[in-house]
């Protein structure tokens, strides 16, 4: 009998709010590091969050194409440069492009 009433509870997966996924992508956005390990971001982050939450929130910025992930940390990639976007657009060598990055502070 009790077996059965521990199958019948669910287990409920709580996903992340807006409030989270933004805080800890402004969070990566404005770090000064171009890599962080998650165990450091969480010590970062504003408000604590769970570690199976923040987990959630990476893949999704990830598969958002926001962040890439590895096996030494998160790197925020997004970049909404004009200069960029219309490097885009126009098209350029890749010197040019490097020349660029480096103007944006980007290494």
């Amino acid at each position: 009998m009790v077996k059965k009433k521990k199958e019948a509870i669910k287990k409920v997966e709580h996903s992340p709010t807006l409030r989270t996924i933004k805080m800890v992508e402004n969070t990566l956005k404005n770090m000064d590091e171009s890599r962080i390990k998650i165990s450091e971001l969480k010590k970062i982050l504003p408000k604590k969050v769970n570690h199976n939450t923040l987990k959630q929130v990476i893949d999704y910025l990830e598969e958002s194409n926001k962040i890439v992930t590895s096996h030494k940390g998160v790197t925020y990639i997004v970049n909404n440069s004009p200069k960029l976007k219309k490097a885009i657009e126009n098209g350029m060598s890749y010197s040019e492009f490097l020349e660029l990055l480096r103007e944006a502070g980007i290494k």
